[in-house]
């Protein structure tokens, strides 16, 4: 394993743990402080198809943005073969389904599904990030795959990448591999940082 193989994996592990650490009140108001960040980003107040997620393992909720209704088309992400990514339309009350990883996924066939080439922004969570707009994630490189096309593409580009967490998972510096695809945005509950 490389040295920055490693240091990925210790910021993974050290982020993860303060992530998971932090009281339900907090995670609640850090939630709110998010939404109203994405509120304010002119990318969202159009309709279209935006990604998001379904918080895990201590992650930041996206809750709080969809109530009241936003005006674009909220998508959950599903798994597809190849560890790629594929997304489905979702509303609170739509039928889900727990896909391998126990995470939840709208309960529709796969070839209903909308490429990720089809979603206008891409809420993609993050394990930490840096002022350069690097994102380390989970480390299953889902997104990484799913995006891949964009890094050929002049940027920003179509979907808009923005990375979602808490102030907090910000690093010096996130160790970057080839394959990592970068954020456009970073959200925070505190503030906004576009790719520069």
């Amino acid at each position: 394993m490389t040295s920055a193989s490693d240091a990925r994996m210790s910021l993974r592990a050290a982020m993860r743990e303060r992530r998971l650490a932090l009281p339900a009140r907090e995670r609640i108001a850090a939630a709110d402080a998010l939404a109203e960040q994405l509120r304010s980003l002119p990318e969202l107040a159009t309709s279209g198809h935006v990604a998001g997620y379904w918080a895990m393992q201590g992650e930041i909720s996206l809750h709080a943005l969809l109530s009241p209704a936003p005006r674009f088309i909220y998508c959950l992400p599903c798994l597809a073969p190849e560890r790629h990514l594929r997304f489905a339309p979702w509303r609170f009350g739509d039928a889900l389904v727990q896909n391998r990883y126990g995470i939840p996924e709208p309960d529709l066939s796969p070839e209903s599904l909308l490429a990720p080439e089809a979603m206008d922004v891409v809420l993609v969570p993050l394990t930490a990030f840096d002022r350069h707009a690097v994102r380390l994630g989970a480390g299953g490189g889902y997104y990484d795959r799913s995006f891949a096309f964009l890094q050929a593409m002049p940027r920003p580009a179509r979907p808009l990448l923005v990375g979602v967490g808490y102030d907090f998972q910000e690093a010096p510096e996130v160790p970057a591999e080839a394959w990592d695809v970068p954020m456009d945005v970073i959200v925070t509950d505190a503030r906004i940082l576009r790719r520069g």
